[in-house]
């Protein structure tokens, strides 16, 4: 129901901007304007601030306490100075490095840090144009800074931007850092003790000697360069979806021997409005399309795609009747994963200290392949940084090989603390050539991976909360699960329950108790008697809740692989249904 008044609370915030010194003209007349036209949208804007978040901001640009704006930007980045002078005081000067996607308004959201940290007196290296979060990642450790930022939002809608930190490792904020920073950005009251007079004599422009430095290192993670030569002309079609894979992928896959590749030129154009698709998503098929439809067009090998910021990889491989079909992403950190590990196994370089990490929501079918191959494999929370945490706490004593997680997120070594879909693009393409040597399709060697430990089969259901009251519709529904954890799910008794925000873990027969020791996160899980895995959190970047479901199958051969995987589709339905999300 559209609102036709606006709360006095909501009309008193909006005025303190329209007499705010600090504000320009023009974004108080556009207020002005919203104030007599459109009172939902002032209700949205105003009635409370855009919060400051463990992973930074996320939100809809626009004017408002509410949304991503020059004014927002620049008090998260106030606060965020403030730590970083607190916490290097006495160490030596400080420096940040900063890059941007291809979304509306990044750069400007770029330049308004980098304009405040120089303020503030610390150094600013700006990528010169738009950069993949990696390279951002990669950028913060080669230049040795204690910080740095990428402005994006990842493969949310064109309306959205966003601002993600990371810490002097390449990392995004952990604790301490995280709550640190959000509770110095929290302590900014007010946009007048933002400085916004940037020091120029403090920012310097990077650009091409990081690319190459990157590309480099990441060429270096290549396995089999020796299966890639007979099959140079393997046809790849890529598609950045308006993003900034184009800067990179391309070359790296050149760098790698690939010497085919087919770029889906109407994507290849840098543009946050993304024209030619309605979400620059690579889990939707919609955003994948027209990579497709090209790849259907040569006969393609391979079909890869990056989201705008180049973090997240959409793989395209053909099946057993020669139709295309997109991966998820839990089948390809399994692939990557398989080859990874293979290829270690193959170059002797097991020495008994390596290790796979994948994240709690992440399937089963990873850790098994670790497993039985005798490399440790570790579980953390959902998101890199707690991958990245882990790399952190075994340096120097333990060798990382990869890690993944289901959202599309991959990272091969550590050169890297965030995803990293440029490098994964190269070891995916790398992956297919090493199985054309053995005569087979990405497809038959993801066919072969169930033969050996079982058809895994997963789902997610987001439930999506909108606007003010959707919060607190998404509290509700995890106290709900939390104070009644159901005792059967669509007939299969619960056996175990994990409450990530309690850190406990309860054997529902027995009611035995045992301590989790990962981090505090809003995260439940049920382990069903039939194998299933059901896994409940709430979206850090987006007003909704996800449901992950799993469930697994023997498959005893090729023949039978659709018949079970219908069976397996069946009983995730079943347990939706069962929960009330249909």
């Amino acid at each position: 129901m559209a609102i036709t008044t606006i709360n006095p609370t909501i009309l008193k915030r909006a005025q303190a901007w329209l007499n705010d010194i600090n504000i320009d003209n023009e974004t108080k007349a556009r207020i002005s304007l919203m104030i007599e036209n459109d009172p939902s949208e002032v209700a949205e804007s105003f009635y409370c601030d855009l919060e400051f978040g463990t992973g930074g901001l996320r939100g809809i640009m626009g004017d408002g306490t509410n949304r991503m704006n020059k004014y927002t930007v620049g008090m998260a980045t106030q606060g965020l100075a403030n730590y970083l002078k607190t916490e290097f005081a006495g160490k030596g000067a400080i420096s940040i490095a900063i890059a941007h996607d291809s979304r509306n308004n990044s750069s400007y959201f770029a330049k308004t840090s980098a304009e405040v940290l120089s303020a503030n007196g610390i150094t600013v290296y700006l990528f010169e144009n738009l950069r993949p979060t990696p390279e951002l990642s990669f950028a913060v450790r080669h230049l040795h800074c204690q910080s740095g930022i990428v402005i994006t939002a990842s493969h949310n809608p064109k309306e959205y931007n966003g601002y993600k930190v990371y810490w002097d490792d390449g990392a995004q904020l952990v604790p301490p850092h995280d709550k640190n920073v959000i509770f110095e950005v929290q302590k900014i009251a007010s946009i007048g003790e933002v400085n916004f007079e940037g020091d120029p004599s403090k920012i310097f422009m990077i650009g091409e000697e990081i690319d190459q430095e990157f590309l480099r290192v990441s060429k270096s993670y290549s396995l089999a360069p020796e299966v890639i030569a007979p099959q140079k002309d393997m046809k790849i079609v890529f598609t950045p979806l308006h993003g900034t894979g184009i800067t990179l992928v391309p070359q790296a896959l050149r760098n790698f021997g690939f010497e085919n590749i087919h770029i889906v030129e109407e994507q290849a154009v840098s543009d946050g409005n993304f024209p030619t698709i309605v979400s620059p998503n690579p889990e939707e098929k919609a955003a994948m399309q027209m990579a497709l439809d090209k790849a259907r067009v040569i006969n393609a090998d391979l079909v890869l795609a990056t989201d705008p910021d180049a973090d997240r990889i959409g793989v395209g491989v053909k099946d057993l009747d020669g139709n295309y079909i997109l991966l998820n992403g839990n089948q390809t950190a399994a692939l990557l994963t398989y080859y990874l590990i293979k290829q270690w196994q193959a170059k002797d370089k097991l020495k008994g200290d390596e290790y796979i990490v994948k994240t709690i929501v992440t399937s089963e079918l990873v850790s098994n392949i670790a497993k039985s191959a005798g490399v440790e494999y570790y579980d953390c929370l959902t998101g890199f940084k707690w991958i990245a945490e882990v790399i952190r706490n075994f340096e120097g004593k333990k060798t990382f090989i990869g890690g993944g997680e289901e959202s599309y997120g991959f990272m091969i070594g550590d050169f890297v603390r965030d995803k990293d879909a440029v490098t994964a693009c190269c070891i995916f393409a790398e992956c297919a050539a090493w199985a054309g040597s053995k005569g087979k399709s990405l497809y038959e060697l993801l066919l072969d991976i169930y033969l050996e430990y079982g058809l895994y089969k997963e789902n997610l259901v987001n439930v999506v909360k909108k606007g003010m009251s959707g919060q607190a519709e998404i509290k509700a529904m995890m106290e709900g699960f939390r104070a009644n954890p159901p005792i059967e799910i669509a007939g299969s008794k619960v056996l175990l329950m994990n409450d990530y925000q309690l850190r406990l873990s309860t054997e529902i027969s027995s009611g035995k108790i045992t301590p989790i020791e990962l981090p505090k996160s809003d995260v439940l899980q049920f382990f069903l008697a039939d194998g299933t895995k059901i896994s409940m959190r709430p979206s850090g970047t987006e007003p909704k809740i996800k449901f992950y479901f799993s469930v697994r199958a023997d498959l005893d051969k090729v023949e039978n692989f659709k018949n079970v995987e219908t069976k397996l589709d069946s009983r995730i339905e079943e347990i939706i249904v069962s929960m009330g999300l249909r």
